[in-house]
């Protein structure tokens, strides 16, 4: 007697509500995710049980390293742009376009104006490292006597806030970072009358 063949159906799932959910997802993640720049210079805050959440738009972040020199950020381009082009008036330094487009570039700045162009001449790869030796923004008073002046780091923040009114002072500074060069900053932004800012630490358990 012969055998009888069962016929096999093919399974056949239909996966374009799943491709759907997945592009979905996806575009979601990306429209509130926020891109971290990845900074040349990193510190490790201290930690704190403090939950208030750090500001994302329309900040300037002061990194403070271990050995107390200044480094600033700004997360809108037009901002860093207009207070770059105020400081340069400021101090008389002329920048080609290639090196305000790397000033523009740049996560992060942290140099005196005297040297500026001479770190703007550096090729990108080696812009990283000459930021970490370059000594910070200037936090001396310029001048003495009557003819004292407001350092460079005070000008940054006065060309910053001048172009922005609505701009978030944020304070970073390295668990190691001796406690006088954080004061040291406090004090000059108080000098300004610049008494609104936000130290930021890394969150921690209170049991911890």
């Amino acid at each position: 007697m012969g055998k009888v063949k069962i016929k096999k159906n093919d399974v056949w799932i239909d996966m374009t509500p799943m491709s759907d959910v997945m592009v979905l997802l996806l575009t979601f993640f990306m429209l509130t995710s926020t891109f971290v720049k990845n900074e040349a210079v990193k510190v490790v805050t201290p930690g704190s049980v403090t939950e208030a959440k750090v500001p994302t738009a329309d900040v300037l972040n002061i990194t403070v390293n271990p050995q107390g020199q200044v480094f600033m950020s700004m997360d809108k381009t037009s901002d860093l742009v207009a207070a770059l082009d105020e400081m340069c008036d400021l101090f008389g330094v002329q920048l080609s376009g290639e090196q305000r487009t790397k000033f523009r570039d740049d996560p992060q700045f942290g140099i005196s104006m005297t040297k500026l162009s001479a770190y703007l001449t550096l090729p990108r790869e080696k812009m990283s490292e000459g930021l970490k030796v370059g000594g910070g923004i200037p936090t001396d008073s310029i001048g003495e006597g009557e003819s004292k002046q407001m350092s460079e780091f005070q000008h940054w923040v006065k060309a910053a806030k001048g172009n922005n009114p609505d701009l978030k002072l944020c304070i970073k500074a390295d668990v190691t970072t001796p406690y006088s060069s954080i004061k040291k900053v406090m004090s000059e932004l108080q000098d300004m009358n610049e008494n609104r800012y936000q130290l930021l630490t890394s969150y921690k358990k209170a049991e911890e």
